[in-house]
């Protein structure tokens, strides 16, 4: 059994990790003052693999290309990510790694506004704008938090869950060059966002990054312990992935992974 908290699509984006090296310059300074509103960790996901079914449906036309990409991915990982996130962890305080993560979430605010006013969720996305103005000005740019302490939660949602809930399919497995699983609906949400407005999805991107930091030793255990790492990454996305458009109502099928949630949040997603 692995236990990680975040595993957000296995997305390990190096742009993302300069800029969460960027924030941290800027976050310095909040950290060493002793900053007390950053998030407490969420709530830990915790993974069971079973064996595939040999009859499932195939969902993976693009699977030959997603396996080189895949590959790719995972040596850019090895090779240069995980270099670059364990020199971030070795010099940055805690602290400052909290306020980066902070700054990262409050970011990615107006995408969950509205994406869950897509949905017709009013009071998701009005908390979402709450967060978003209360943590950009008490909280100095998204550093701290002050608005979990008003008990105004985080749920954060994309306009990949919107459509999923809107009912569109998924749609093909797709593996991006270093962005790592997606699928045809998802990624259109992504592309979208970032038509509409680059900064949310840069913060989704550091977000996901600084994610991966807290959960480098799970992720690796999670696929290196596989027959399979391609199957069960993808597996992994598209299941979670799912559990999310639904916000927690639908479940693993009993010859897939297994996530369950271990804690009231549903902003947690799988590496996010």
């Amino acid at each position: 059994m692995v236990k990680t908290r975040l595993i957000d699509d296995f997305i390990c984006l190096p742009a993302a990790a300069l800029i969460a090296l960027a924030i941290g310059t800027g976050a310095a300074q909040a950290a060493d003052a002793g900053d007390t509103t950053a998030n407490t960790p969420p709530a830990e996901i915790k993974m069971q693999f079973h064996a595939p079914d040999a009859d499932a449906k195939n969902d993976d036309p693009l699977e030959p290309i997603n396996r080189v990409t895949s590959e790719f991915n995972s040596l850019f990982r090895g090779l240069i990510l995980d270099p670059l996130i364990d020199g971030y962890k070795a010099v940055t305080p805690e602290g400052m790694q909290r306020a980066i993560s902070n700054a990262a979430s409050n970011l990615s605010e107006p995408i969950t506004a509205v994406s869950s006013f897509l949905q017709g969720d009013t009071d998701n996305a009005g908390n979402a704008t709450k967060r978003f103005l209360v943590n950009s000005t008490l909280g100095v740019g998204g550093l701290g938090d002050p608005a979990k302490d008003m008990g105004i939660e985080s749920r954060q949602e994309d306009l990949g869950q919107a459509f999923g809930a809107g009912g569109m399919e998924a749609g093909p497995h797709i593996v991006l060059p270093i962005l790592g699983p997606s699928n045809l609906r998802d990624a259109t949400g992504d592309i979208l966002t970032t038509l509409a407005n680059p900064l949310p999805f840069v913060g989704k991107a550091a977000q996901g990054t600084v994610t991966y930091s807290d959960n480098q030793e799970a992720i690796k255990a999670a696929t290196n312990n596989s027959l399979d790492p391609y199957t069960t990454e993808k597996a992994l996305y598209e299941q979670h992935r799912q559990w999310e458009v639904t916000n927690g109502a639908s479940s693993a099928p009993a010859d897939g992974p297994t996530l369950a949630e271990e804690g009231p949040s549903l902003a947690t997603k799988p590496e996010r």
